[in-house]
């Protein structure tokens, strides 16, 4: 093999990258739903009720379980989805990486507090 047939790419033939996309971004969504989730318990009485699965924990018990279920489905629907396509991972990786900083944020009690 020569050096030319590393830089043109045949080495990549037949993989794409919609699989790991679709981890990535439904990493983003998981940890974006906890930080919704988290906020709409703290700010409304039905839904922190609601989120109670498991009383010595509290509705964090029922926020964490819904988020994982989230993440789970939106994750098998990318990977049904994009398992043979090769996508945007750069846009698809900024998209992750934004709501994981915002799901960061929105946790943080001073921001928080002000919703």
């Amino acid at each position: 093999m020569t050096m030319s047939a590393h830089t043109s790419g045949s080495f990549n033939r037949g993989m794409t990258n919609g699989s790991g996309a679709a981890g990535i971004l439904a990493a983003g969504i998981g940890a974006f739903a906890i930080a919704v989730l988290d906020i709409a318990a703290d700010k409304v009485a039905s839904i922190n009720s609601m989120m109670n699965f498991y009383r010595p924990t509290g509705p964090l018990s029922g926020i964490t379980m819904v988020s994982l279920v989230l993440w789970l489905v939106v994750w098998g629907v990318l990977e049904w989805q994009w398992q043979k396509k090769d996508v945007a991972i750069g846009r698809i990786s900024r998209i992750a990486l934004g709501l994981l900083v915002l799901s960061l944020l929105l946790t943080f009690p001073p921001i928080a507090d002000l919703l």
